[in-house]
C-alpha cells in the first residue's frame, strides 16, 4: 500500500512537473558525444532523468563544439551541450549566449606530441609549423592548443590545425602520421599515451593540472542556449537543469562498474579497462553540484582575451554569459527529497 502511495506521488509530481515547461521536445546538440568530457550529458540521458522531468530530449552529436554551436545559432537546435567559453565568444560577436548548469570543473583537454618528435620539444615555441589535431576548428580543443601557443609567443596561425573528430579517429590521425600534435579530449588521449605514442605536454584532466595551465579555475562541459531561450523557456532550462544535477550527484557516488554499465559499448573504444583508467584520470573534473564560479569566468575571459584580439575584456558583461539561478532552485529541489 505504501509503495503505491508513493509510486502515485512521483507519478503526480513527474505530470505536475510536465505541465511546468513550455515545450517537451527539447533538441541538445553536442560535439563528440562518446568523449569523457561530455559524461555527464550520457548520464543524464541513459539514466532516463530527462523523461523524469517531463522532457522527450533528442541528442544530435557532431565533429566538434563550434559545429554543435552552428546547429543552434541557425535554429536546428535549442540547446548546446558544450565548452563554456562559447558564451564568452558569441558574446564578443553581438550574439547572447547563457550557461545555466555546469558539468565540467576542468577541461579534461591534453596536448600530446608524437613521440616521434618529442626528443626534440622543449617548450610550446618548439610546436612551430607542425600540424595540431583538434575536434574541430574553433572548438575548446582549439582553445586550449591557442593557449599553449601563446605561453611559447606563437599565433594560432604558427600552426596548422586540423579537425579529426573525437575518439576513435583522433587515433588513427595519430598512428596514420595526419598530425604531429594532438590537443584533444580523454579516453583517447590516455590510449595513446599508455601506447606510447604520444607525450603529454600540457593537461587540464584535473583542477590542479588547469590551475597550472591557466592560473585558475576553467569551467568546461555546460548547457547553454541564447539568452532569449532561456528568458522564453525558463521551465525547459529547469528541468535540464534538474536533470543534470541528479546525474552529477549520482556520478559522485557511482562505483566503475556502474559507469561502464550505463555508458554505450562502442564508446568504450574497445577498451573497457583504458577507459576506466582514463575515467579515473579525469574523475576529479567533474563538477559537483552544476554551479559556476566568478573566478573561473574571469579566468575563461583571460585566457580568450591572450590569443584572441576580438575579445576585449573591458567589453564583455560576464554576468550574461552564466547564471547559477536554476542550479540553485534544482539544489532546493533535491535538499528536500534527501
Amino acid at each position: 500500500m505504501r509503495l503505491t502511495i508513493i509510486v502515485a506521488a512521483l507519478l503526480v509530481a513527474g505530470v505536475a512537473q510536465a505541465q511546468q515547461v513550455e515545450k517537451r521536445d527539447v533538441h541538445i546538440a553536442v560535439g563528440g558525444k562518446s568523449a569523457l568530457y561530455y559524461l555527464p550529458l550520457v548520464i543524464t540521458e541513459r539514466l532516463g532523468y530527462f523523461k523524469d522531468e517531463g522532457l522527450n530530449v533528442r541528442v544530435s552529436d557532431f565533429p566538434g563544439g563550434t559545429r554543435s554551436l552552428e546547429a543552434v545559432v541557425g535554429g536546428s537546435a535549442d540547446v548546446v551541450s558544450g565548452a563554456y567559453e562559447h558564451t564568452i565568444n558569441m558574446q564578443s560577436r553581438k550574439q547572447d549566449f547563457q550557461a545555466f548548469v555546469l558539468m565540467g570543473a576542468a577541461p579534461q583537454i591534453s596536448v600530446g606530441i608524437s613521440t616521434k618528435l618529442a626528443a626534440n620539444y622543449r617548450s610550446p615555441k618548439d610546436l612551430k609549423g607542425m600540424k595540431v589535431g583538434v575536434s574541430a576548428p574553433g572548438s575548446s580543443t582549439n582553445m586550449v592548443i591557442n593557449y599553449v601557443l601563446a605561453q611559447g609567443g606563437l599565433k594560432p596561425t604558427d600552426v596548422a590545425i586540423i579537425g579529426v573528430g573525437q575518439g576513435a579517429t583522433v587515433i588513427s590521425a595519430v598512428d596514420q602520421g595526419k598530425v604531429d600534435v594532438v590537443s584533444q579530449t580523454d579516453p583517447a588521449m590516455t590510449m595513446l599515451e599508455r601506447d606510447g605514442k604520444i607525450k603529454i605536454i600540457a593537461e587540464t584532466r584535473t583542477p590542479e593540472g588547469t590551475q597550472k595551465l591557466f592560473g585558475g579555475p576553467m569551467p568546461a562541459a555546460s548547457l547553454y542556449a541564447p539568452i532569449e531561450f532561456v528568458k522564453k523557456n525558463p521551465g525547459v532550462a529547469q528541468a535540464l537543469t534538474n536533470a543534470t544535477v541528479r546525474a552529477l550527484v549520482w556520478m559522485q557516488n557511482a562505483s566503475p562498474q556502474q559507469i561502464l554499465e550505463t555508458v554505450p559499448e562502442e564508446y568504450l573504444l574497445g577498451n573497457k579497462a583504458m577507459y576506466l583508467f582514463a575515467y579515473n584520470n579525469v574523475k576529479s573534473a567533474y563538477s559537483k553540484d552544476g554551479y559556476f564560479s566568478d573566478a573561473g569566468a574571469k579566468t575563461t575571459l583571460k585566457a580568450l582575451a591572450s590569443f584572441n584580439p576580438n575579445i576585449k575584456p573591458e567589453a564583455i558583461n560576464l554576468s550574461q554569459t552564466y547564471t547559477n539561478e536554476f542550479v540553485k532552485k534544482a539544489h532546493a529541489k533535491f535538499d528536500k527529497k534527501h
